[in-house]
């Protein structure tokens, strides 16, 4: 039973474990994880109850292997299950592009979940505590984030449950020397230059206390009042797009629709889109969702846009509608906006006001300098004028010189200046239109080939 000093009092009932479960307990060896498994190896076995400690080694530290020999023989010494595994991060990271630590975390949720299922855990239970959410929001904070960011680490999240939120770390210590629970130092914890978290936990933080000694709680309780206006949001976008037009490979969502909603509401509305067309959010930043906001006109009069966005998604605005789309789109005449990259048939295209990589240089001041600059696919018919030619030339007589194929031509985009053709990649740029010094608009093209797409 629950004692006055037994810090799961804190935690509600529902997210403790049922009598008779088994759960999975994730254990380092340092002082939180181990009096997480005291406590719920406690709590269980009044219940009829089984705990798994499950231990993750990163091969990143010199002393790693000393942190798994130490839960082994701690949980072999009390008949704990006990599970273990390994893998290298350092090669995860390397291979997806990772930082070293997101790696690590993957591959130790990975782990987890892979065990849990395994052992027929029902739920996996971390030791994080008050101070690392105090900590989680002032490093989003700082890095830049949403108001999400803000409400700190979920306390119950895809089947992962952190039970000693509300404790701070000052408690647990309390605690551990109360009942005299052993555990191992991370030798890279002392080390403020080791990762930002250290710098923030042994400098920072220490100097917020200094203002104020409840600085944890007042940090862990503000982060639970943006929960629950960061929740009430959610769940208005999640009302206003309940009957967004959802078929394979396409959304849909009026321009009516969008502004009903809150300026606040809008974005998260964007957002949903993504989850009903299956994609999902991750790589979806504010850049994106701000351009999107953008492309959708405030009138009902607004002309038709496109936008290229991660995971392969088209955005389209026409005629009222927003649509997003993931299937291959026919090549259209699309506008270029200055410096935002455009995904166009095989290539991106970018408008510049100055060279940059290959691409199209343009005369800066022309008759058309307040016109649109436009991409669309290369018309056989239609005349350059090349330098050093003798007059125009068809596009078509112009590609068949350079052995171009007609399959090849349809994929070349076109640029566009008021209405009037101005150069095609590939073939040049039209005599009127020549750049005439170095200030001159510029289209960057970047033809995309699959490793480059895996790249981005």
């Amino acid at each position: 039973m629950a004692t006055m000093n037994d810090p799961l009092e804190r935690t509600p009932r529902r997210d403790l474990p049922g009598r008779g479960e088994t759960v999975l307990c994730a254990v380092s060896g340092g002082l939180d994880s181990m009096c997480l498994l005291d406590l719920l190896t406690k709590w269980c076995g009044g219940r009829q109850g089984r705990v798994i400690a499950a231990h993750f080694n990163h091969q990143l530290r010199p002393m790693a292997d000393r942190d798994e020999a130490f839960v082994r023989e701690y949980c072999g010494a009390r008949e704990i299950p006990f599970v273990a595994g390994r893998g290298d991060v350092k090669a995860l990271a390397k291979r997806e592009g990772l930082s070293v630590e997101e790696a690590a975390r993957n591959m130790r949720y990975d782990f987890l979940r892979k065990t849990a299922e395994d052992q027929g855990a029902e739920r996996i239970y971390t030791a994080h505590h008050a101070d690392d959410n105090a900590e989680t929001v002032l490093l989003n904070l700082v890095r830049g984030t949403g108001l999400r960011g803000l409400t700190g680490i979920s306390r119950v999240q895809s089947g992962v449950i952190r039970p000693l939120l509300d404790v701070t770390r000052a408690e647990l210590e309390e605690y551990a020397a109360v009942h005299h629970i052993p555990h191992v130092e991370d030798e890279t914890n002392a080390d403020p230059d080791a990762a930002a978290r250290n710098f923030l936990r042994l400098q920072v933080m220490p100097l917020l206390k200094q203002l104020n000694p409840r600085a944890v709680e007042h940090i862990n309780g503000t982060a639970r009042q943006l929960w629950v206006a960061d929740y009430s949001l959610e769940e208005e976008a999640r009302r206003r797009t309940a009957h967004v037009e959802v078929r394979e490979g396409r959304t849909t969502l009026s321009r009516r629709e969008l502004f009903e909603a809150t300026p606040s509401v809008r974005p998260r509305m964007l957002l949903r889109l993504f989850d009903l067309l299956g994609v999902g959010r991750k790589d979806i930043g504010a850049v994106h969702i701000q351009a999107l906001l953008d492309m959708v006109p405030h009138t009902a009069h607004g002309k038709e846009s496109r936008l290229s966005l991660p995971h392969g998604v088209t955005a389209r605005y026409c005629r009222e509608w927003l649509i997003l789309e993931t299937r291959p789109q026919p090549l259209t005449e699309t506008q270029l906006i200055p410096g935002r990259p455009l995904r166009w048939g095989d290539y991106t295209l970018t408008l510049l006001d100055h060279r940059e990589g290959e691409g199209l240089a343009l005369r800066e001041r022309t008759v058309y300098e307040d016109w649109a600059v436009t991409a669309a696919p290369c018309r056989g018919g239609e005349r350059l004028t090349l330098p050093g030619t003798n007059g125009a030339r068809t596009v078509k007589r112009l590609c068949l010189d350079r052995h171009i194929s007609l399959a090849e031509r349809e994929r070349l985009p076109a640029i566009y200046l008021g209405g009037c053709l101005a150069a095609v990649w590939r073939l040049g740029v039209d005599t009127e239109f020549l750049p005439e010094g170095a200030p001159c608009r510029f289209v960057q093209i970047i033809k995309e080939t699959e490793e480059n797409h895996h790249e981005k």
